[in-house]
């Protein structure tokens, strides 16, 4: 199964903030800029016109535009950032040094704000991937994300898993940037996990 994803535009106001799933606004423009990027591309490679999307209004935005234009658009939770929790939507220099310390020692396992680690976001990166996968694996699937899903999904296609360390975490893909990741079913083997805080 292909999957193309592409990242969401650039929030209104997202500069030097912790962004989860915080619901931040996108300039009409650049969520315009995307759909018609997308379009474009669905059309020039004959791919479904269905688009998958977060609840959050930053990717639900470029869907509803393409729904206006004859896609289906299938939104669902499972492609949500990840949730950091009480520092979601906070400045990150507000954000206690030692807090941040404390999740880069432990990156795959602590929840950074009491929300979700990195450990539950591949969880369930691997099970919509799987979902997809089961019903139709020779169907491509177009999808609007965030840095933090696409990362973990990246991993899990190139078959490289949780994170040992904050070191390993690839940096974002950049606002618009379309990833293409192959899914077979060798994502589905179990990965080695590194040691937990045991």
């Amino acid at each position: 199964m292909e999957l193309y994803i592409w990242r969401h535009p650039k929030p209104l106001h997202a500069v030097g903030v912790c962004l989860g799933q915080t619901d931040m606004r996108v300039d009409k423009r650049k969520l315009r800029r995307l759909a018609n990027q997308i379009q474009r591309f669905a059309r020039r490679y004959h791919l479904p016109r269905v688009i998958w999307v977060s609840p959050l209004q930053r990717s639900l935005d470029v869907g509803r535009m393409l729904a206006k234009r004859g896609f289906r658009c299938e939104v669902t939770p499972a492609l949500a950032e990840l949730n950091f929790g009480d520092w979601d939507g906070k400045p990150w220099q507000h954000i206690a040094k030692q807090d941040i310390d404390t999740w880069c020692n432990d990156f795959s396992f602590y929840a950074p704000g009491g929300g979700e680690n990195l450990q539950q976001l591949f969880a369930r990166v691997t099970l919509w991937l799987t979902q997809q996968y089961s019903v139709s694996p020779n169907t491509p699937r177009l999808a609007v994300g965030h840095a933090g899903w696409i990362n973990a999904a990246t991993l899990l296609a190139n078959k490289r898993g949780l994170p040992k360390s904050a070191a390993d975490w690839p940096r974002p893909v950049a606002y618009r940037q379309l990833s293409r990741l192959t899914i077979s079913t060798a994502l589905f083997e179990p990965v080695p996990l590194p040691h937990g805080p045991y």
